[in-house]
């Protein structure tokens, strides 16, 4: 049964383990491993859990099922704005990457400056964790900078860095993939992408056990280009083929889990699970008996409110479902705050913990609000990369109701996402009084966001012959 806005069903088994003492709960929790993983472009009419219909993604609902899951949690719509988001805690509006800039492939100059920008990497491992990422970057051009992963706080990397300019073998994420990992990049033939990151990642585990981890895998699937995976090679066509991958991705993070458990890791390590953005607007899926269209890049709830789970035995309660507030910029805030990692005195973070959520300290999460914004692409102006836009769109939700703010700061619509969750009756001109309230309540919120967006910060890159502004 749902309880107000806050926890269901905390087992008795797990409040009994929060008072373990020494060497039990309290001990796990206190450095806890991390497992963050973010899928590429799926929405959650692609997981089980979240009511999805003609698809089984049962490893990712077992995490569900042994811990915590998110019914309201707002990705960016769109992959920069959201990776960047992710990394630093601030909103695309403060950190600049408001839209999208393929960094390998575009250039121009415009990187991910760890010099300028917070990383969660970096303060996890200032903090003594020992760190890794496996998957896909694509916000620097290790050509050019053969140590960004380092700059930007791991201590192993096994990438994907994205397509870069001049180079085609580098389009291949998938089988034959071109992976950079340490000081160089290679095509491993006849392996699949996923699982030679996932073996990295398993690696690095095996090797650090011995002290408190943090994993990061932003996973290549299930982005385009759809193809056939080793477990289902005859899957054809865009739809089968992107079923096919979402079984994959299924079967990888059911792969790490059982790792933590080999190793004996598990009872110390708290998995995260979302995914960057909705899905690709060529596929199809079902949730709740209603078919829906993939909506990356679009903000209504397809492609901004994302699967978000939390899930480690003895640290986050099991069996529960909230309904608290959450976006990326709080990513950076609850990996600290798990960790026991100092956040810098200087450093402005949009985001809030949920630490004591999900250690099942609070029944509610910090937010009233929560907003996504940022799409398209980037363009380049008087030698820099900057948004499209001085002012970019966004969505501004509570718990109930959604305002969508156009590229003049005025409101354009408003939704009772209780009463249409699908978003098919704009209540901005409603003289119902909880519309009218909700209304002002959120436009209030649009207005503390400053009237122009930030640009990215970064120090250029060198001239390039591939960049597509120089």
């Amino acid at each position: 049964m749902r309880r107000g806005s806050g926890i269901i069903a905390i087992s008795t088994a797990v409040l009994l383990a929060i008072g373990d003492g020494v060497g039990g709960a309290e001990s796990r929790a206190a450095r806890p491993n991390i497992l963050l993983i973010l899928v590429d472009d799926l929405g959650k009419e692609w997981v089980g859990c979240y009511g999805a219909e003609g698809i089984e993604t049962p490893q990712i609902d077992a995490l569900a099922e042994g811990g915590m899951r998110f019914e309201n949690a707002y990705a960016m719509p769109q992959c920069t704005p959201s990776r960047l988001t992710l990394l630093t805690g601030q909103y695309p509006s403060r950190h600049g990457w408001t839209n999208h800039w393929d960094v390998p492939r575009f250039g121009s100059g415009a990187h991910y400056d760890p010099g300028l920008n917070a990383s969660f990497a970096r303060i996890l491992r200032d903090s003594g964790y020992a760190t890794s990422a496996a998957g896909k970057w694509q916000v620097d051009d290790f050509r050019v900078e053969p140590l960004a992963m380092r700059e930007a706080g791991f201590d192993s990397w096994c990438m994907w860095t994205g397509g870069e300019g001049g180079n085609p073998i580098s389009d291949e994420r998938y089988w034959d993939p071109y992976v950079f990992s340490g000081d160089r990049a290679a095509t491993y033939r006849g392996a699949f992408g996923p699982d030679v990151y996932a073996t990295s990642l398993i690696d690095f585990m095996r090797r650090h056990r011995g002290r408190p981890m943090l994993l990061y895998y932003p996973m290549a699937l299930v982005h385009s280009p759809q193809v056939p995976t080793p477990d289902e090679p005859a899957a054809g066509g865009a739809q089968g083929r992107h079923e096919a991958m979402v079984r994959y991705a299924d079967a990888i993070v059911g792969r790490l889990v059982s790792a933590l458990e080999d190793l004996g890791l598990r009872e110390r390590t708290v998995v995260i699970f979302t995914t960057d953005n909705g899905t690709a607007g060529n596929i199809r899926g079902r949730r709740h008996g209603r078919e829906v269209r993939g909506a990356k890049a679009r903000m209504v709830e397809a492609g901004t409110a994302m699967p978000f789970l939390v899930n480690g035995p003895g640290i986050v309660p099991a069996g529960v479902v909230t309904d608290a507030l959450t976006d990326f910029t709080d990513l950076l805030p609850t990996l600290a705050d798990l960790a026991g990692a100092e956040l810098p005195g200087d450093l402005a973070v949009d985001g809030h913990s949920l630490a004591p959520l999900i250690r099942g300290e609070a029944e509610d999460g910090p937010r009233d609000w929560i907003c996504a914004m940022g799409g398209g692409n980037a363009t380049y102006r008087d030698g820099r990369v900057v948004p499209a836009q001085p002012y970019d769109d966004r969505v501004i939700r509570d718990r109930r109701f959604k305002l969508w703010v156009g590229f003049d700061g005025r409101a354009t619509a408003l939704y009772d996402l209780r009463a249409d969750p699908w978003e098919e009756r704009n209540l901005l001109d409603s003289d119902d009084p909880e519309a009218v309230a909700a209304r002002e309540r959120l436009e209030a919120v649009a207005d503390t966001f400053p009237g122009r967006d930030a640009a990215p910060r970064y120090r250029p890159n060198p001239p390039q012959p591939w960049d597509r502004g120089r």
